[in-house]
């Protein structure tokens, strides 16, 4: 089993829907369920229906999320440093066509949000940081077309 590499920042979310799913949403769907069973005919009960989906989706998500936490490799960035970029890094980076300057934190998948500036390590532009250092520039082929970064600052929270 491949581990996933993740902040401890990035596993709490996934854990605390891991446990709002098993203790509160299993439970309501399963009221639901005993609930339309009540109305009789379950052949012609959307209810019934709905809620059987409902339960479906909640197990297939609870059974995905056990396996996410469970193969985590919870790494602690506080514990790193250096000027090489590495999971857990958080990258000032220049765009080297227009200079216009950003940060990103290097992350696992699970975790990835760009509207809070945080990308995978599997995406095009993490793969492509992965191991420079400051003054590097690194070469990223994304479907928008190729692009060229300058690493500027690398630091560890």
């Amino acid at each position: 089993m491949e581990k996933i590499p993740m902040t401890a920042e990035g596993l709490e979310p996934l854990k605390e829907e891991l446990h709002q799913l098993k203790s509160v949403e299993r439970h309501a769907v399963i009221k639901q369920i005993s609930e339309a069973r009540e109305h009789g005919d379950l052949s012609e009960n959307a209810e019934y229906h709905a809620a059987r989906e409902r339960q479906s989706f909640i197990e297939g998500r609870i059974s995905e999320l056990e396996d996410i936490v469970s193969r985590a490799d919870v790494i602690d960035v506080s514990k790193l440093s250096g000027t090489t970029v590495r999971f857990g890094a958080s990258v000032t980076v220049a765009d080297v066509d227009t200079d216009e300057e950003t940060t990103y934190q290097i992350v696992g998948a699970y975790e990835a949000d760009l509207k809070k500036k945080k990308i995978s390590i599997q995406s095009p532009l993490g793969r492509a940081l992965i191991g420079k250092t400051i003054g590097d520039t690194a070469e990223v082929t994304a479907p928008g077309g190729g692009k060229a970064y300058e690493i500027l600052k690398v630091k560890f929270k």
